[in-house]
């Protein structure tokens, strides 16, 4: 049989042996979080600074909210909010600790959601207690097993 320039010439072993980026790891929905949090992430310094300057502004997440980044849950959340723009950064240029972080990142919001829709309806009670589900949680769950599955090819990819 003659050589046809065309088809490559490749064994499996180096097929199997082939690199993959990180970041292909990743699904779709992950990559377009990892944008729209990585575009949050830009914009927390702005509204640190314009916090300090004493202009309230809205901040939301996980059913917390608040009109004033200088309270408590401002603070939290932007804290929050910065957790999440570092691991979708760490998703998007492949670092090795980015998995980790994110799986910690899924159960801080799976906790912190929990306690918006079970533990703050049971303290303010000026509705009576009203159950609040939210659709994060199942999001979340969704994020956390990804990242669970791909934790150790991620890691072993350079």
């Amino acid at each position: 049989m003659e050589h046809n320039p065309y088809y490559a010439n490749i064994s499996f072993n180096e097929v199997e042996n082939k690199k993959v980026r990180r970041r292909e790891l990743l699904p779709w929905w992950i990559k377009a979080f990892v944008w729209f949090f990585m575009a949050i992430g830009a914009i927390v310094p702005i509204g640190v600074i314009i916090g300090l300057l004493g202009y309230n502004f809205s901040i939301s997440l996980y059913g917390f909210e608040t009109l004033d980044p200088n309270t408590l849950t401002g603070i939290f959340l932007i804290a929050l909010y910065l957790i999440k723009a570092v691991t979708a950064f760490g998703l998007w240029t492949e670092k090795k600790w980015a998995v980790d972080l994110g799986i910690i990142d899924a159960i801080i919001g799976l906790v912190v959601c929990g306690i918006a829709m079970v533990v703050l309806p049971l303290i303010d009670t000026s509705e009576g207690f009203v159950l609040k589900l939210r659709l994060e949680p199942i999001l979340l769950i969704l994020y956390l097993l990804k990242l669970q599955k791909i934790k150790l090819s991620w890691k072993e990819e350079e």
